[in-house]
C-alpha cells in the first residue's frame, strides 16, 4: 500500500514509522504544523473530522472518502486548506497524498497485535484535539 508511493526504503521506512510513532504535543511543537495550523479554516477542518470519527465507523478507505466529501461540500474547501490539517493530525505530517495512505492504515494496524501499540485515528484525532491551546 505505501510501496508504491515511495523512491526507496529509506523513504518507505519513514512512512511506516508514521504508523508507530504519533506525539501530538511534540508534532504541535514544530514550526511547519503552526504554518498549517494557521491556514484558513484548519481548526475548523480538524472539528469536522473528530466529530465525523467520533461517530464510530473503522475508517477505511470508503469511509475516509465520504469524510472527505462531506468535508468538501460543508466547508466548500480543496486542496491543502483541507488536506494538511488532515494529514497533521492524523499521519503526524503535513504532504501530499503518500500520507492519505499511511492514515488508511492506522486503524486496521490499531486492531492488529504488533509488539507496539498503534493508535487508531480516533485516539489520534482525540490526542491531537486535546494538545491544541
Amino acid at each position: 500500500m505505501l510501496g508504491g508511493h515511495v523512491a526507496d526504503r529509506a523513504g518507505l521506512v519513514d512512512l511506516i514509522g508514521l504508523v508507530f510513532q504519533y506525539d501530538a504535543r511534540g508534532m504541535l511543537s514544530r514550526v511547519e504544523s503552526h504554518a498549517v495550523m494557521s491556514r484558513y479554516a484548519a481548526r475548523g477542518v480538524l472539528r469536522q473530522v473528530a466529530l465525523l470519527l467520533l461517530e464510530g465507523a473503522a475508517l477505511t478507505s470508503d469511509r475516509f472518502k465520504e469524510i472527505v466529501t462531506a468535508l468538501k461540500e460543508g466547508m466548500e474547501l480543496r486542496g491543502r486548506e483541507l488536506f494538511h490539517p488532515i494529514r497533521l493530525a492524523l499521519a503526524g505530517r503535513a504532504g501530499e497524498g503518500e500520507l492519505d495512505r499511511v492514515i488508511l492504515l492506522l486503524d486496521e494496524a490499531a486492531g492488529s497485535s504488533f509488539a507496539v501499540p498503534v493508535k487508531s485515528a480516533r485516539e489520534r484525532i482525540l490526542e491531537f484535539c486535546s494538545a491544541l491551546d
